[in-house]
C-alpha cells in the first residue's frame, strides 16, 4: 500500500503518469514512422527490450536499436496501438515506475498480413534530465497471426504464428491465475455462453 503522500508529491505523480502515458503513445508512433532516433530516445542507455519467448533479447539502447534494424528488415507497414494502461509508482525511488500495457498491432510481415495482441510489462525510470524513459519493455503475446488464421486460431494455444511454426502464447493459459482457475475444474460450458449474456 503506498504510503500518505502530500498535495505536491500526488501532483508530481499525476504529472509522471501524464508524462509516462506520452511515452508509451510515442512508442507506437517511433516504431511504425520508422524513426531510429526518436526511438532510441524513448530507452535509458542501459535499457532493455526483449520478448518473453527469448526471440528478442537487448540491452543498452545501441543494441535496441540495432535490434529494431533487424526486426525491420522482416516488416513492412505497421500500426500500433496503445489501449490499457496501469502504472505502479516505487515509493522508495520517486524516479522509478512499472507498468502493464495492453496493445494491438497490424503487421505486414514476410510478404502478409498479420494480427498481433500483445502485454507490454514495463519498467520506467526518470533522468537526471526529468525525462522518463523505458528501462525495460518485455513483450508478451496473446496472439500472433496470419490474418486469414485469425478466426480458427482464436481459441488455439498455439496462437504464437510469427516465425512459420506454432508456438504457445504467452498469455493466458500460462498464468498462475489462468492455471489455478482452470485447475479448480472450471471447465467452459460453451452450451451457457449465449444464455448468460441474456
Amino acid at each position: 500500500m503506498a504510503t500518505t503522500l502530500t498535495l505536491e508529491q500526488r501532483i508530481a505523480r499525476l504529472e509522471a503518469r501524464a508524462e509516462i502515458n506520452d511515452l508509451v503513445a510515442r512508442y507506437g508512433l517511433t516504431v511504425d514512422d520508422r524513426d531510429l532516433e526518436g526511438l532510441a530516445n524513448l530507452f535509458t542507455e542501459d535499457g532493455a527490450f526483449r520478448s518473453k519467448d527469448g526471440v528478442l533479447d537487448a540491452r543498452g539502447r545501441a543494441a535496441v536499436i540495432e535490434q529494431y534494424r533487424g526486426r525491420f528488415a522482416a516488416l513492412g507497414p505497421c500500426n500500433h496501438f496503445t489501449h490499457d494502461k496501469i502504472v505502479q509508482f516505487d515509493d522508495a525511488d520517486p524516479d522509478r515506475a512499472t507498468g502493464i500495457v495492453t496493445s494491438h498491432a497490424e503487421v505486414w510481415r514476410n510478404g502478409q498480413a498479420m494480427l498481433t495482441a500483445l502485454r507490454y510489462l514495463d519498467e520506467y525510470r526518470r533522468g537526471a534530465d526529468g525525462t522518463w524513459r523505458f528501462a525495460d519493455r518485455l513483450l508478451t503475446f496473446f496472439y500472433y497471426l496470419p490474418v486469414r488464421e485469425y478466426a480458427e486460431a482464436l481459441g488455439d494455444p498455439l496462437r504464437q504464428r510469427a516465425y512459420g511454426d506454432r508456438r504457445p502464447a504467452d498469455f493466458p493459459e500460462a498464468l498462475p491465475s489462468w492455471r489455478l482457475y482452470h485447475a479448480q475444474d472450471h471447465a467452459p460450458d460453451h452450451a451457457q455462453d449465449g444464455k448468460a449474456d441474456q
